[in-house]
Formats: structure tokens, sequence, C-alpha cells
């Protein structure tokens, strides 16, 4: 029987929302071991000058706490 944690980050792309998740679970691999999904809870962006300036991603990563 595993038992697993949720923790939520927020990751940005000035690219778009892939690029964001993508960031957000490479930077969470870097600490975090035995990820097994995430979850997008909410979407948002910085716009200057009347165009998306940043996408943002929060994420919920769930991951397999150890013995």
């Amino acid at each position: 029987m595993a038992v697993a944690r949720v923790t939520q980050i927020v990751a940005s792309s000035p690219k778009g929302l892939e690029e964001a998740i993508q960031e957000g679970l490479k930077r969470a691999n870097k600490t975090l071991r035995g990820i097994t999904g995430f979850e997008v809870t909410k979407i948002n962006a910085k716009v200057q000058n009347g165009k998306i300036f940043e996408y943002r991603v929060h994420l919920n990563i769930t991951f397999i706490l150890e013995d």
C-alpha cells in the first residue's frame, strides 16, 4: 500500500501553456522523487501592451512518499 502527497507549484513560460507545464514538471523532478501525476488547477497570464507576455499554470504534483 502506498501513501501519496500533493504539493502545489506555479510555473511560467513566455511561449505557451504546454511549455509552462513542462517547465514546472522539469523543476519538480529536481527535488521530488516518485512523481506519479499532476493536475492543472489554474491557468492565468500576464498581459503587457494588450498582448500575452507570460503564461502561468498552477500544478498539483502528486508523488509517492518513501518509507
